[in-house]
């Protein structure tokens, strides 16, 4: 295999075709792990240390946590987030678990503000090197039931509800209904399980607000955006009658389906975030669906993240789009 680094240790042909024989095992298993390795895993394919180092120096890997490397680096623009992930939580050994935002974010559970820190929680004493080697990883000493524990993709984390309940309790309100809405959603939680998390926080901090946050989870809102667009409507007095609200004509022909709805006013409110909608088609089919909406007498307000950090606006320009009244 052209491009490895001359010189590795062994001698002769054979050594040097059973190290491509090795480094093509090592990239089959990278390949199903983020493109991340263990030094162990790289020895049991047939590597040796030495190997493995002249690999990293060469360019062609990365060591990216302490026993963890990133195969074939120089292919990546940076390190991806999911191989820091995992390499991290390999490196603290195998009672390591990806908890609180890191395992959200492993489950696709939206709501939380981007962050590089990585969260894990790590039995017994965690030693200052350990720490020293990861400055992005946050270690925690949760007790963690096992049946709290799973994995994504392989890679240990706290199961969907735990994540949630956890979370819950330590943000606040606009993100744990986010959170919670995300994960009711994409099917992670179902309602019996919502009925699960009160005797599971019960007696920690941050509890009775947690509870309460429970009871505005709501599975249809489809972003957090849409979360927020809600509750600032309802702490504003307006809250929607529907949520995906859909609208048909007199043939039954589906004319839009609006993020949030009130009927009685003839009232669509849409939740416009930056991915779903920047597309050039995307633009188009959403000016095109606003155009049938409008011409069925419907009147469509679009709200942005940026218009949800003001808590009194997208109440105002509901209640007077409601009134009939213009909107400056």
């Amino acid at each position: 295999m052209g491009g490895f680094p001359q010189g590795v240790s062994g001698s002769g042909a054979g050594r040097e075709s059973g190290f491509v024989d090795a480094v093509g095992v090592v990239r089959r298993v990278a390949a199903a792990q983020d493109g991340v390795v263990t030094l162990a895993q790289a020895r049991a394919a047939g590597l040796t240390v030495h190997e493995v180092q002249r690999l990293c120096r060469s360019g062609r890997w990365r060591a990216i946590a302490r026993g963890g490397y990133l195969v074939d680096a120089d292919l990546y623009d940076g390190v991806p987030r999911a191989a820091r992930i995992r390499a991290a939580v390999a490196s603290f050994g195998p009672g390591a678990a990806a908890v609180l935002g890191t395992a959200a974010e492993l489950h696709r559970i939206a709501g939380l503000p981007r962050s590089d820190a990585i969260h894990l929680s790590v039995p017994g004493a965690v030693a200052r090197p350990a720490r020293a080697a990861h400055p992005e990883v946050v270690v925690h000493q949760l007790v963690i039931a096992p049946g709290q524990l799973g994995s994504v993709g392989g890679i240990a984390a706290t199961g969907p509800l735990r994540t949630v309940s956890d979370l819950i309790l330590r943000e606040d309100r606009y993100a744990a209904v986010s959170l919670l809405d995300s994960a009711l959603n994409r099917g992670l939680l179902g309602p019996e399980e919502l009925r699960l998390i009160p005797p599971m926080i019960r007696g920690r901090r941050g509890a009775v607000s947690a509870r309460l946050h429970l009871t505005e989870a709501d599975g249809r809102a489809q972003s957090p955006l849409e979360t927020r667009t809600r509750l600032r409507c309802v702490d504003g007095g307006v809250p929607p009658e529907v949520l995906q609200l859909e609208v048909r004509d007199a043939d039954g022909y589906l004319l839009g389906i609006g993020d949030l709805g009130w009927r009685a006013g003839r009232l669509i409110a849409e939740a416009d975030g930056r991915e779903p909608h920047s597309g050039p088609q995307a633009v188009y089919a959403d000016r095109r669906r606003q155009n049938r909406l409008i011409n069925a007498g419907w009147r469509v307000l679009r709200f942005t993240w940026s218009d949800t950090l003001r808590p009194d606006y997208i109440p105002w320009a509901v209640r007077q789009a409601l009134r009939g009244a213009p909107l400056r």
